[in-house]
């Protein structure tokens, strides 16, 4: 198949520390060309990729400190670039949505969308305007029912575990870890609270936005005393995986309803069991009581954390291996390829019979 991939020019792919959306694009690219299709990554100039890669800016767009009509401009243009030449794909695959709702009616190429967010109240009638398109989404649980959109299918989510490590044993002394923006959504704060409301010794890593500043200056920092609570910073591939594959447990007390939240993967595949409110795409992810714990509060955080030594951490990779891997996530997306494919064949076969009637019919 001839496959064209549409990525955030935000970021570069893959992304060097956080980036969940650039991440499983540039797994899903390179695991495309591995299979012998012929892709093209639509990306930042300073992406890394298998596949033929196409850009309108040499970096990524947080490097370069672009305006916000300036970030727009270049969604146009790589849109432009994309559309232009739509006949040289078999498929279009977007993981930008709605830079791209307005040029997918335009040619006969189908579009794919995967959504990776969530859909905010304010752009729901764009959403609505779309719903006849394709889309793939990331957990059962992120769909929106009463938006109608036609989903083709839900995917979850891959990572590569060959590249994650296999911890048989946490740390000793054994500590919590929590891996993830430092953003109310994500819980950093409920984590400080689990950890001290049990005494265990909590490590946090990730990204802090500019948005999400104040947050952490005001309601983060005070709490860090670098003793029980430590902050780590961003971390790597190799730092997370070191982060998490010594904790005990990883806490993921998010506030939101989480698409999919690719950390409970690599925390699994590493061994590491969960401990995360149950709400979003948690109850899909973590098998309550054998790769992890699901909660309703931080009381409930608090107990399992007693419990913690029930979990086998064994169990936890192997579920990783079987539903999250670059592999499933893959497969699932060739088969959504070739059935939108397929029908798009058909749809176009039906055209020059139509006429034919037509004309039969007039004469």
């Amino acid at each position: 198949m001839r496959i064209a991939q549409i990525a955030p020019l935000w970021e570069k792919v893959p992304p060097p520390a956080y980036g969940g959306t650039e991440l499983v694009v540039s797994l899903l690219t390179d695991e495309l060309v591995r299979r012998g299709h012929d892709v093209t990554l639509f990306a930042t100039g300073d992406s890394q990729t298998l596949a033929k890669l196409e850009s309108v800016c040499p970096q990524a767009l947080r490097l370069m400190e672009v305006s916000h009509e300036e970030n727009t401009a270049y969604q146009i243009l790589q849109h432009n670039r994309i559309y232009e030449r739509a006949n040289e794909f078999d498929l279009i695959h977007s993981h930008v949505d709605l830079e791209t709702f307005p040029y997918a009616d335009l040619v006969k190429t189908p579009t794919l969308y995967t959504v990776h967010g969530i859909i905010t109240p304010d752009t729901e009638p764009r959403w609505r305007k779309a719903r006849h398109q394709n889309f793939v989404s990331i957990s059962n649980s992120q769909r929106r029912t009463d938006l109608e959109l036609n989903y083709v299918a839900t995917v979850y989510n891959g990572i590569n575990t060959k590249i994650y490590p296999f911890y048989p044993e946490p740390s000793n002394p054994p500590y919590l870890a929590f891996l993830g923006r430092i953003s109310p959504e994500k819980g950093p704060h409920l984590a400080i609270e689990i950890a001290k409301k049990t005494g265990w010794h909590l490590k946090m890593a990730g990204k802090i936005d500019p948005v999400d500043r104040e947050f952490f200056e005001q309601q983060i920092k005070p709490l860090i005393d670098n003793k029980q609570i430590e902050y780590l910073g961003e971390a790597n591939h190799a730092q997370k995986c070191e982060l998490m594959g010594g904790a005990v447990a990883t806490l993921f007390p998010i506030t939101w309803k989480e698409p999919f939240g690719l950390v409970m993967a690599e925390s699994m595949a590493v061994g590491t069991p969960l401990i995360a409110i149950a709400m979003g795409s948690t109850p899909e992810v973590i098998e309550h009581g054998k790769t992890g714990f699901l909660c309703h509060n931080v009381a409930e955080c608090v107990a399992a954390v007693e419990r913690i030594g029930e979990i086998s951490r064994r169990a936890c990779r192997d579920r990783v291996v079987k539903n999250f891997s670059v592999e499933c996530m893959v497969d699932g997306y060739e088969a959504v390829y070739q059935q939108l494919i397929s029908k798009q064949v058909v749809d176009n076969n039906k055209v020059p019979k139509l006429v034919a009637d037509l004309n039969r019919l007039s004469a």
